[in-house]
């Protein structure tokens, strides 16, 4: 064993070192001592090795081998957060060596090629699921119990908006923004976020007539801007607009229009505006402290979404996003993308 944390704890290992690693290594840092994270898998190890200033634990061990979490017994979940273009054959060599995997969005490239996984790890009898943390927020759960109790009443319009900017040379970086690495562009590599909230808050959608573009602002191959309208199976109409050439860069947000009042939102406060005038405003006070001998990096939604997929490990039950739920997402998108290409609206059977 690579490291000297509890033996009793759960192992990890994190394949992939790059932008979002050190939110993952944040994240286990603060789970010690019922997690320990054992390997850290990238092409090139050498550069990963910065990742130990955000791990207040013993240091992993740093390799590009994927035999050294195949072959480990004291490594039971893997966190994959590699770009999505190397995932299928990733995840199969995972399965088969009885490895839970718990996934960075997207699931995949195409609603097929993730439909694909998660019937890899299904037919393996691993734990498949999917890291949306937003849905981790305070606001997002505010927002969901809000929804249950039945006070604002039947949403009937919903406004999904993702209104972000990426400057040029983020889509300069190899691949990034094309087909072949990413899967596509605002939709799949942002939006996807905003839009598995949005759906387990509305549920699903029926009915897409899209448009997708990209802009004279990026020099791109996939789209920078998507605009949808939207029929929900509540009986609800709405919108979905993102985009990633809108500056300067905005606050994700989702609006329920509800026959009592209007609940917006959004990553730091759900406020809701009653029809009788009041206001109401629950604010997320989250820090981004993590324990002494760790960098300081927000993590804690990260936290959440690895905390429930291992007592979901360890419990038997199905995550909080299982790979199966994380196809709704994929399927909206596919049936935006569709519904472009063609002119014409597209139905979603699910």
């Amino acid at each position: 064993m690579s490291n000297t944390d509890d033996v009793s704890s759960t192992g990890v290992a994190l394949i992939g070192a790059g932008m979002i690693a050190k939110t993952h290594v944040a994240a286990l840092s603060a789970s010690r001592p019922r997690v320990r994270l054992d390997t850290i898998v990238s092409r090139r190890p050498e550069r990963a090795q910065y990742l130990t200033e955000y791990y207040a634990g013993p240091p992993p061990l740093f390799t590009s081998e994927l035999s050294s979490v195949t072959d480990n017994p004291d490594i039971q979940v893997v966190i994959v957060a590699t770009p999505p273009s190397v995932r299928i054959e990733l995840i199969e060599t995972l399965a088969q060596a009885g490895k839970h995997i718990l996934l960075e969005k997207p699931v995949a490239r195409t609603l097929a090629e993730a439909t694909q996984v998660v019937e890899i790890c299904e037919r393996a009898g691993v734990t498949l699921g999917v890291l949306f943390q937003h849905r981790m927020r305070a606001p997002s759960m505010a927002a969901a119990r809000r929804l249950a109790d039945g006070t604002l009443g039947k949403p009937g319009h919903i406004e999904i908006a993702a209104p972000l900017w990426r400057p040029q040379s983020y889509y300069d970086e190899l691949g990034r923004g094309t087909y072949e690495r990413d899967g596509g562009g605002v939709l799949l590599t942002q939006a996807i976020h905003t839009i598995d909230l949005a759906l387990s808050l509305t549920g699903p959608v029926t009915r897409v007539q899209a448009m997708t573009a990209t802009t004279p602002l990026h020099t791109m191959e996939a789209e920078d801007l998507a605009v949808a309208g939207l029929h929900f199976s509540s009986g609800a109409v709405g919108s979905l607009v993102a985009s990633t050439a809108t500056f300067p860069h905005g606050r994700e947000t989702i609006t329920l229009h509800c026959e009592h009042g209007s609940m917006r939102v959004g990553a730091d406060a759900l406020e809701i505006f009653w029809r009788d005038g009041r206001c109401e405003r629950e604010a997320d006070t989250a820090g981004q402290t993590t324990e002494e001998g760790a960098v300081v990096v927000r993590y804690q939604w990260h936290q959440g979404v690895i905390d429930d997929f291992i007592d979901s490990v360890q419990q038997g039950r199905a995550p909080m996003v299982s790979g199966r739920a994380a196809l709704a997402p994929h399927q909206l998108i596919a049936a935006i993308e569709s519904s472009s290409r063609s002119g014409a609206a597209v139905d979603i059977t699910t």
